[in-house]
């Protein structure tokens, strides 16, 4: 019998960064993740992106690393917007994503009194539109961007409202 999974959520440690650029497995899921960084992602630049940001979290299932996420955007009792998600391949389709996003949300609203929680994503990211329209995001608008390759590609803004939630 298989053990029920255990989830949970901390803050980024530096001691973290070195197991995180290693989940990015490829130029691609480096531009999907972070566009603005350059093949292959180092610590530093994942150390220098997290300072610019807020809210750093890591992800575990049964006490391994599993997901890193931050916010790139944060308006106090208006929105937030998701910065960086990242999963490790060993987790992936296991739930990890959806587990942080819904912390990402918690996290949103609770400290941020954020009314939504904004993403974007690429459009030839398949895994994650459909991994956000499974969370319930709606496409908010879309604008033209270029590809480390120079090719012209869609951004994908989608947002969620977090009315919703459980509000303490």
């Amino acid at each position: 019998m298989s053990q029920t999974p255990q989830w949970s959520v901390r803050p980024a440690e530096a001691g973290d960064l070195q197991e995180v650029v290693s989940f990015v497995q490829n130029p691609d899921e480096l531009f999907f993740c972070y566009p603005a960084g350059h093949w292959p992602l180092t610590v530093g630049q994942l150390a220098a992106t997290m300072a610019e940001r807020r809210d750093n979290s890591v992800l575990l299932l049964n006490n391994r690393l599993a997901g890193f996420a931050n916010l790139r955007q944060w308006h106090y009792g208006d929105y937030c917007e998701l910065g960086n998600l990242i999963v490790a391949p060993w987790a992936r389709e296991q739930g990890a994503a959806g587990q942080l996003m819904a912390h990402m949300e918690q996290f949103a609203q609770q400290h941020y009194q954020a009314r939504s929680l904004q993403v974007a994503c690429f459009n030839h990211n398949s895994a994650g539109l459909l991994l956000y329209r499974k969370l319930g995001y709606q496409l908010h608008s879309l604008s033209e961007r270029l590809s480390p390759q120079g090719e012209r590609v869609a951004l994908i803004q989608l947002h969620k409202p977090l009315c919703a939630l459980n509000r303490n």
